[in-house]
C-alpha cells in the first residue's frame, strides 16, 4: 500500500514538473542580448549616396548592340579626338551601351577608389572581354562625384548560337573592381552641439534605453529620445571642439536589446529565415494540392472509300483533361521553440514555396508569435 502510495507521489510529481515546462515555454521569449550603439543606430548624416552615369564598353567580340544611340555616342566620342565619321559608316558590333553605377560611402574623400556596376542598356549579347570608357558618375543634384573607368568582370558566358546555345548567369552585366575614383565629396559638417541618433529598427522601449544608457556614461543629462527612431544627443561643452571623440565614446556604449522574433521571406527564391524566439500557438494545418494535366496529340482523318473527290485527308487535334487530387495531410502544430516549428513543419512535406504560403496563413490567423516580413 506504502509502495502505490509512493508511485502516485512520483506520477503527480511528473505531472507537477511537466506543467512547470510547459509554463516556462509558454512565457519563454526572445534573449536579451547587449549591442553597441553603433550596431543599432546610425548618427544623422552618416549614409551612403548612389551616383549613376551613361558609357561606352568596347572591345566586345561581336557582341555588342545594333542601337543608333550607341553609334551617335561613338561618333561623338570619335569627333572629341578630332574624327569625324558618319553614324551610317560606324558598325558597333564591338561595342555596349551600358549604365555605370556606384554607391559612395558614408563620408567619401577625393582619391578614394569604388567598386563599379556596368549594364547593358541595348540588345548587346554580352560585355565579356569589354572595357568601359572614361564615364562621369553624376548624383541626384546632377554634379559629377566620381569617374568610372576600366576593364568589365563578367561572371558568366555565352557560348554556342540557335539551339545549341549554352548561357551561365548574366553575361550583359559586369563589374569594375576600383574602376570609381572619387573626385569631389559630399557637401557635410560634423555636428558642434547636438546631434541626432537614428535607429534601425524603431522601437520607444530601445529608444529609451539607448538615452538611458548615454546618460549613465556621460554621468549627465546629454540625451532624450525624441520619438521610436531617433534620439537627441546635446554634446558637451569640453567635446564641442573635438566631437569625433565624443562621438566614438557614443558609438561603444552597450545597450541590452530584445529584437523581436521575425521571419523573413523571400517570394523570388524560395528562401525562408527564422530568427530565434518565434512561436505557434496550438493549430491544425491540412496541406494538400490539386494537380489539372492538359495533354493534346494530334491524329489523322482520312476520307472513307468511296468519298466524294472534295473530302481531303485532315490533321485533327484530341484533348485530354486529368485531374489527380493528392491526399491532405493534417497536422497539429504547437511549438515554443525553433526546432520543434520545423519538425512539424516537415512533417507536412512541405515545399518551400507550401511553406510561405502556410506561414502566411499562420499570420494571418494568428497563431504565428513572430513578426512576418517579405522581400
Amino acid at each position: 500500500m506504502a509502495w502505490q502510495d509512493n508511485k502516485q507521489g512520483m506520477a503527480i510529481l511528473r505531472v507537477t514538473i511537466c506543467l512547470f515546462a510547459v509554463i516556462l515555454l509558454c512565457n519563454l521569449s526572445a534573449p536579451v542580448r547587449a549591442e553597441r550603439i553603433k550596431d543599432i543606430a546610425d548618427f544623422e548624416g552618416f549614409r551612403e549616396n548612389k551616383i549613376i552615369g551613361y558609357g561606352l564598353v568596347v572591345g566586345l567580340n561581336g557582341t555588342g548592340d545594333k542601337a543608333k544611340a550607341t553609334k551617335k555616342v561613338i561618333a561623338n566620342i570619335l569627333q572629341r579626338f578630332g574624327t569625324t565619321v558618319k553614324e551610317s559608316d560606324i558598325n558597333s558590333k564591338n561595342s555596349a551601351a551600358v549604365i555605370v553605377t556606384a554607391t559612395l560611402p558614408p563620408y567619401p574623400k577625393p582619391g578614394m577608389r569604388l567598386d563599379a556596376l556596368v549594364s547593358s542598356l541595348a540588345d548587346a549579347k554580352s560585355l565579356q572581354g569589354g572595357t568601359l570608357l572614361l564615364t562621369p558618375l553624376k548624383g541626384p543634384d546632377g554634379r559629377v562625384y566620381a569617374l568610372a573607368q576600366g576593364p568589365v568582370s563578367v561572371g558568366g558566358f555565352v557560348g554556342g548560337r540557335g539551339g545549341t546555345k549554352v548561357q551561365k548567369n548574366h553575361p550583359t552585366a559586369g563589374r569594375i573592381p576600383g574602376g570609381v575614383t572619387i573626385e569631389r565629396e559630399p557637401p557635410f559638417s560634423l555636428p558642434s552641439e547636438k546631434v541626432r541618433l537614428f535607429l534601425r529598427d524603431p522601437d520607444f522601449t530601445v529608444a529609451s534605453k539607448v538615452a538611458g544608457r548615454i546618460n549613465e556614461v556621460v554621468t549627465e543629462t546629454v540625451a532624450r529620445p525624441v520619438d521610436p527612431s531617433t534620439v537627441e544627443v546635446s554634446i558637451p561643452e569640453e567635446f564641442q571642439k573635438s566631437p569625433v571623440d565624443f562621438l566614438s565614446m557614443i558609438e561603444e556604449i552597450e545597450v541590452e536589446v530584445s529584437p523581436p522574433p521575425r521571419i523573413i521571406i523571400n517570394e523570388r527564391t524560395g528562401t525562408v529565415v527564422i530568427s530565434k524566439g518565434v512561436s505557434i500557438k496550438p493549430v491544425a494545418i491540412s496541406h494538400g494540392s490539386l494537380t489539372i494535366e492538359i495533354k493534346k496529340r494530334y491524329e489523322v482523318s482520312q476520307p472513307p472509300p468511296f468519298a466524294p473527290e472534295s473530302a481531303e485527308t485532315v490533321v485533327v487535334p484530341e484533348s485530354q483533361v486529368g485531374v489527380t487530387e493528392e491526399k491532405v495531410s493534417v497536422a497539429g502544430v504547437s511549438g515554443n521553440t525553433l526546432g520543434e516549428i520545423i519538425k512539424a513543419l516537415n512533417a507536412l512535406g512541405v515545399t518551400p514555396r507550401d511553406l510561405i504560403a502556410i506561414l502566411q496563413a499562420l499570420k494571418a490567423s494568428g497563431a504565428l508569435k513572430a513578426e512576418l516580413r517579405i522581400i
